[in-house]
């Protein structure tokens, strides 16, 4: 194992290497069996970041929630690795498919939960999942500032927060001496980079708060599967991919497969590459299925992409080309 660059997440003292497993296909697309496998690959190469949530993977006929957060916590009680790696997961998505709720009753409850699925005494990063915009940001907090206080929470996210929520909630913490969110989960890839780079960069690099970036390979598509209509039928993430498949999609592609094959490696290297090379990116969030597409995750962290492929990319990538043609 080749020693391995640690990045704090935000300023809440965990530090993790810059690749974070996407816990959302456990119990989806891959079952107990396979997700040991993977785990026990990801975590042998020096990695120790693992994200899920509480409603993962609920949307699977069968399921009701709970099944990713399960898994971890079964791999993890055989491995007796606990001490070895981050486990991030979320509440707020409710284990219904439609409610979300960030109340004071459902977190508590909620992280009582979680932790039993996990096995754990404690969960190190616990995530706002999807804002309720019901329940007032001080209420939300204050539940965290318990969990910390009773050493069941060490530090706080969100994810899916609108900025202004995300402004409002970094305020209270200061206010009231609540726990501050430390890290940010926001939808971010080459293909869809404007949301996060007009409304949150400057937020999070403003208040050093972490960036564990999601759909880093945009559900596939920028590892170079889906490259036409009559692809989308390879997975079943292949339906989410349809809207990639424009001009400015096939032109990210092309790119990408320049790059791929000037660094020998892989589009989906390339792409996870780029996040992990932005000042504002902590640790990019992906999943894998098998061991080999695990592998070429794993070998973008080795990556040092060059000023002018970064540049490269960012141009095919511009959200501005395509903004500016449709207002011609």
């Amino acid at each position: 194992m080749e020693n391995i660059e640690k990045r704090e997440l935000g300023r809440s003292g965990l530090t993790t290497a810059p690749l974070a497993f996407g816990g959302n296909i456990f119990g989806w697309t891959v079952d107990e069996k396979r997700s040991f496998e993977l785990l026990d690959a990801f975590s042998a190469a020096g990695f120790d970041l693992i994200d899920t949530a509480d409603a993962y993977s609920n949307w699977v006929p069968g399921n009701k929630g709970g099944e990713s957060e399960t898994i971890i916590g079964n791999w993890v009680k055989t491995r007796g690795n606990r001490d070895r790696v981050i486990i991030a997961t979320k509440v707020g998505a409710g284990q219904g498919k439609d409610r979300r709720d960030l109340s004071k009753e459902h977190i508590i409850r909620s992280a009582e939960d979680s932790l039993r699925r996990l096995q754990t005494d404690h969960i190190d990063l616990y995530q706002s999942h999807w804002d309720d915009n019901v329940t007032p940001v001080d209420e939300t907090l204050e539940a965290y500032s318990r969990l910390v206080k009773d050493g069941k929470v060490r530090a706080i996210g969100a994810s899916n927060l609108s900025a202004e929520r995300l402004l409002e909630s970094l305020a209270s913490s200061k206010t009231n001496g609540f726990p501050a969110y430390q890290t940010l989960q926001p939808l971010y890839n080459l293909y869809d980079r404007e949301q996060y780079e007009t409304e949150f960069e400057k937020i999070c690099l403003e208040n050093s708060i972490g960036v564990i970036s999601y759909y880093s390979l945009a559900s596939g598509f920028l590892s170079g599967k889906y490259r036409s209509e009559s692809d989308l039928d390879k997975s079943p993430r292949g339906t989410g991919v349809a809207r990639y498949l424009d001009e400015r999609g096939k032109r990210i592609l092309s790119e990408l497969d320049e790059a791929a094959s000037k660094y020998e490696t892989t589009p989906a290297s390339i792409a996870i590459a780029w996040l992990i090379a932005r000042t504002s990116i902590t640790a990019p969030i992906a999943s894998a299925t098998t061991v080999e597409q695990l592998d070429s995750l794993i070998a973008a962290t080795r990556l040092k992409l060059s000023e002018e492929s970064i540049s490269r990319l960012n141009d095919a990538s511009s959200y501005e080309i395509t903004a500016s043609k449709t207002s011609e």
